[in-house]
């Protein structure tokens, strides 16, 4: 249950047995079936969540409209930064995609492990850093893209997404509506 983490964990810092135990030890595991709210908006973000299985999206309430923000996967990790460090509520929403297993972390043992394991701080850093170029590539796609550049981009950098998630999500992470899609895709694959 803890191989996948504990692996992923290894590619930013190195963990004796012990320290690897402390850290399972904090860990707490939660089973979400399909469509099922992990965190809802004004809720506070009090876990990091770690994917064993599933997926899941991040979206916002805009004037009655889901925006889906980004998709997650096996092995990776979410946070809402801005809710996780500072205790204010969220104006995100995390939805399942697929029954989902995580591994949660708290927040409150995070820190914990700063003090008890000072090598954790590493490990923050790198999570922080990869959560700015994460956002930062977000943006530059949607400022600097055309549509149809975001759909071909996003198959080539992750086919994942087109293999798990249902069409109306990727519209909308595009920043399209899904006949705008439908259209883009014609084009795209009427050339071939």
């Amino acid at each position: 249950m803890y191989d996948q983490i504990l692996r992923r964990l290894s590619q930013t810092i190195s963990l004796d047995k012990s320290e690897e135990d402390l850290f399972v030890s904090k860990l707490i595991v939660k089973n979400y079936k399909k469509k099922e709210l992990i965190l809802q908006e004004g809720d506070v973000c009090k876990y990091a969540y770690f994917i064993n299985s599933g997926c899941f999206r991040y979206y916002y309430n805009v004037d009655g409209q889901e925006n889906t923000a980004q998709f997650f996967f096996e092995n990776g990790w979410y946070a809402d930064y801005d809710s996780f460090l500072t205790g204010n509520p969220t104006k995100q929403n995390i939805e399942t995609l697929e029954n989902s297993e995580l591994l949660l972390l708290s927040s409150k043992s995070l820190q914990q492990l700063y003090i008890e394991i000072p090598k954790f701080e590493r490990f923050g850093r790198m999570m922080a850093e990869n959560a700015f170029l994460g956002i930062r590539q977000r943006n530059e796609m949607l400022e600097n893209q055309t549509a149809e550049k975001r759909y071909l981009t996003l198959i080539n950098e992750r086919p994942k997404v087109f293999e798990r998630i249902p069409q109306h999500y990727i519209a909308s992470y595009l920043g399209i509506k899904p006949p705008s899609l439908s259209r883009i895709r014609k084009r795209i694959f009427g050339k071939k």
